[in-house]
């Protein structure tokens, strides 16, 4: 049973579809209304091609990541190349997107390709600074460093437990009887 499969993993996934759906549509409507047209469509695809290998994370975790990785340095350089004809990427949920596969990759995966895919992650942030500073490094930034503390946190506890036997211990199983 994967991660994914237990009810824990679930709620994550059903918690993140939502976070993604609703900032999604958010990012569209402001996007509508501040610069007009159809400049929503670009950044609501990326971020809606990155939402759902994120969602999709635990199935061939090293294709799905690196995939991720790939869309949205393309994204970057796409939206560097319009220059001010499209808004700059990764847009907030696209670099959660793609935070959530490079924590859940370097969890997960074997070290050197773990390290490959936040290397990657780190080189699609650094790209989103190119172009100046906005609010958009800045979101992206401080998603990709809490990628980039929570995921090896996980592998380290996820390998204790696995070295000590222990079992994850639950708040629930804590809980005093009546």
């Amino acid at each position: 049973m994967t991660s994914a499969e237990r009810p824990a993993g679930i709620m994550v996934n059903v918690g993140l579809g939502i976070v993604f759906a609703a900032g999604i549509v958010f990012t569209a409507v402001m996007l509508m209304n501040s610069w007009g047209g159809t400049s929503w469509v670009f950044g609501s695809t990326v971020a809606v091609v990155l939402s759902g290998l994120a969602l999709l994370r635990e199935r061939q975790k090293t294709l799905v990541a690196g995939a991720g990785v790939a869309v949205a340095a393309l994204a970057v350089v796409v939206s560097l190349i319009a220059g001010d004809s499209l808004p700059k990427e990764p847009s907030p949920i696209t670099g959660l997107a793609l935070a959530v596969l490079v924590g859940s990759a370097i969890r997960t995966l074997p070290s050197g390709t773990a390290m490959a895919i936040a290397a990657g992650g780190i080189a699609v942030t650094v790209g989103a600074w190119v172009d100046g500073r906005t609010t958009v490094p800045y979101l992206a930034t401080a998603v990709m460093v809490i990628a980039l503390v929570v995921g090896p946190s996980l592998r380290a506890r996820d390998h204790h437990l696995r070295v000590t036997g222990a079992p994850p211990r639950s708040y629930w199983s804590d809980s005093p009887q009546r």
